[in-house]
């Protein structure tokens, strides 16, 4: 199982950069593989926010679109989740607000790996980047 983050869809229908195909090699090798795929309601939150903020709402459906499509499943966040992130917080991570919820969230559904190109998520214990 591997935790879909917010960025891998951004990349993908987004212009062209260096990780948008890195992005698609990731991908395409997890769904050959036969990877569950999964993400969290906060990853289309942020979907969301982002492109509203650069003031690019057209994108928004590409990427929601984009990530239905490719994910098993899409996890809910709950009270005892949004509480492990803070205490993940409080632990003096070097993970967002945001990204502390995933955490949490992935170690519910017993998840360890993640596909994302954000390094924070390097140092913590029981987390893998998919490269």
């Amino acid at each position: 199982m591997i935790f879909i983050d917010s960025n891998i869809p951004m990349y993908l229908v987004g212009a062209d950069h260096p990780n948008k195909t890195d992005a698609q090699r990731l991908l395409e090798r997890s769904i050959v593989e036969g990877e569950a795929l999964v993400t969290d309601v906060e990853v289309f939150q942020e979907i969301l926010h982002r492109y509203v903020a650069i003031d690019r709402r057209e994108a928004i459906s590409p990427a929601w679109e984009l990530l239905i499509s490719i994910t098993d499943q899409v996890a809910g966040i709950d009270l005892p989740d949004v509480t492990a992130a803070r205490d993940l917080l409080l632990a003096e991570t070097d993970l967002s607000a945001r990204d502390t919820i995933h955490v949490t969230v992935m170690r519910r559904l017993g998840c360890s790996r993640i596909m994302t190109f954000d390094r924070a998520f390097d140092g913590v214990p029981g987390v893998r980047r998919v490269l």
